[in-house]
């Protein structure tokens, strides 16, 4: 199977050009589009040297087969996809969000958690290369795109790695449905650079990843279910991150 992959939209190509630009073979650009965001990321590709096509939109929708483009797409490299979380933290001119997974086995599952991260501006999913389903033609399969604008970090040592988030200033939340939470989602103040932590299906956390988390949240439910599918309790804590963000700059 081919390495090469087709990624579409300013956001996911944007952010590949920031943190992985070696894995960026061509971009193609609407000649039509004049705006801020075309000049933005022409400037950015000249600047990583990356090989840049004018063509017009009909070239653009054939690419696409109908998934929405923007104007923009871009080949990429997938044996590039190695980054750590240095390479991340290095690159962002904007507060640090994180999705840690802590276990999720199920394809599906992650591939749902990618296109979540991927719609509310996640900068990097982590998840420990033990007990976790990695990135199977399964999950690239229901992430439609998303496993390759998000990069995927698998680290040997969970633990290690958040407290190395907590060294630069990453404030670490953990998803809890027990008592053992300190506030809901409702109550709670999320400011600043975040990673926000969810267990695997059925297990939750494990006890050392729960107990490096700096704040457990829970989310409040009204129904009569127990809990939710960790995709949906992703979406959940990363759209009201993103709500409470842009509250702050109005």
């Amino acid at each position: 199977m081919s390495n090469i992959r087709l990624i579409f939209g300013f956001h996911a190509i944007t952010s590949r050009l920031r943190q992985n630009p070696s894995s960026v073979k061509e971009i193609f650009l609407d000649s039509s589009r004049r705006d801020q965001r075309a000049r933005d990321l022409i400037k950015l590709t000249e600047a990583q040297k990356i090989h840049l096509i004018l063509c017009d939109g009909s070239r653009l929708n054939a690419m696409s087969g109908g998934t929405s483009h923007q104007g923009v797409a871009a080949n990429i490299d997938t044996t590039c996809n190695h980054i750590d979380i240095e390479d991340v933290l290095e690159t962002l001119t904007e507060p640090a969000l994180f999705l840690i997974l802590d276990g999720v086995q199920d394809p599906h599952n992650l591939g749902a958690c990618l296109r979540v991260a991927d719609a509310f501006g996640v900068h990097a999913v982590i998840a420990p290369k033990n007990r976790s389903v990695g990135l199977t033609a399964s999950v690239y399969k229901v992430a439609s795109g998303a496993a390759d604008s998000i990069p995927y970090i698998s680290v040997t040592n969970l633990t290690r790695t958040l407290r190395k988030l907590k060294e630069h200033g990453v404030w670490i939340l953990g998803t809890d449905a027990s008592a053992n939470a300190s506030s809901n989602l409702q109550l709670a103040k999320i400011n600043g650079p975040v990673a926000w932590v969810l267990g695997a299906e059925g297990d939750g956390m494990r006890r050392l990843t729960r107990e490096t988390c700096d704040q457990l949240i829970s989310i409040p439910m009204l129904g009569s279910v127990e809990s939710l599918n960790v995709s949906v309790s992703a979406g959940i804590c990363l759209f009201e991150t993103y709500r409470q963000r842009m509250s702050r700059k109005k």
